[in-house]
């Protein structure tokens, strides 16, 4: 896991033209949605509740730039804690966790360092909220890392964890060539962590792209290239389709690269022949109580994306589909 938080796995891929593709939005309610309707950066309130965004694994502050940007356009003051690549290095005290040998890995104290950049960050969203909630906004593993935040500091004024492009689950135990990149980390989240919900005091809200469908490394894929609905046991679902009418990639059951990202997505959920943003798999994005959100064409990371060619979680016509849960 130490390893894997510090060095993570970044897929460089051949860009893909989604000009004439549709950003598909499949949902999973617990509660019913109040508003469904993409928002604009010229209709929206200067008075909406910071927003605190945790970088993903590997990432820095300045990755996100933009994106604070972006949120800043439709009223939302944001702050992003502050880590810097060579931050994750940190990660390599768990080496001498005998837990992490062990495969039972918890997060504290190796990853005390970052938990603490979350805290400074949100007290000082708290300073802009003048005692409004505040929304968390945690890319890649700053989405689990938010749940452990909630669990071990119990702020009082979060309203809002959105995760973006997060595996939350566990690798599966027992599957041939799955090793547990996290070694046990993810299953201290699911045992100890307070469950998602969906409710007017606290909002989850997991997005998941589906940017690339894996494959087999030998064989054939058991999907046909179809667009297939993940089931996780919510108790109502719903699909609404944005923009357009084509599907976001084209079948990757042969390709080279679709192996390749397969065997990254093996490794996170253990099986290969799965959609998922390059990195994340859609249905380890997920979670079981929360309001959760599929989107077409999405690439996992802002490094190596494209606005036009390859849009991450936080290019602006993404952004345009999600923001709306921030300012309501």
């Amino acid at each position: 896991m130490v390893l894997a938080l510090a060095l993570p796995p970044v897929f460089s891929l051949p860009p893909t033209n989604f000009t004439k593709s549709r950003r598909c939005c499949r949902c999973s309610y617990t509660l019913e949605r109040t508003d469904d309707s993409p928002s604009s950066p010229t209709t929206t309130s200067s008075t909406c509740r910071p927003a605190v965004i945790l970088p993903g694994l590997g990432n820095n502050t300045d990755d996100y730039q933009k994106l604070t940007l972006i949120l800043k356009e439709y009223g939302v003051p944001t702050v992003v804690a502050k880590v810097s690549r060579i931050d994750w290095l940190r990660n390599a005290a768990g080496l001498l966790e005998p837990n992490y040998w062990r495969g039972t890995l918890r997060p504290r104290p190796v990853l005390d360092w970052y938990l603490k950049r979350v805290d400074e960050a949100v007290n000082e969203a708290k300073e802009l909220a003048q005692g409004a909630n505040i929304s968390l906004v945690g890319h890649s593993a700053g989405g689990w890392l938010a749940r452990v935040y909630l669990q071990e500091f119990e702020p009082s004024d979060i309203s809002l964890l959105l995760t973006l492009g997060t595996p939350h689950l566990p690798p599966p135990k027992g599957v041939s060539g799955v090793i547990d990149q996290t070694r046990g980390l993810l299953d201290y989240v699911e045992q100890h962590c307070a469950k998602a919900v969906y409710t007017p005091e606290l909002r989850y809200v997991c997005i998941a792209g589906r940017y690339l469908q894996g494959a087999r490394l030998i064989g054939a894929s058991d999907n046909d290239g179809s667009a297939v609905m993940v089931d996780i046991d919510q108790p109502v679902a719903d699909i609404a389709a944005v923009n357009g009418t084509t599907t976001s990639s084209t079948p990757a059951a042969a390709t080279l690269r679709a192996r390749f990202v397969g065997q990254g997505y093996k490794q996170v959920c253990g099986q290969a022949d799965v959609w998922g943003d390059g990195v994340v798999p859609e249905i380890s994005a997920h979670l079981e109580g929360a309001l959760n959100i599929s989107l077409d064409g999405v690439y996992h990371s802002p490094v190596g994306s494209d606005d036009a060619t390859r849009p991450w979680y936080g290019s602006p016509a993404i952004v345009e589909q999600w923001i709306h849960h921030l300012i309501n």
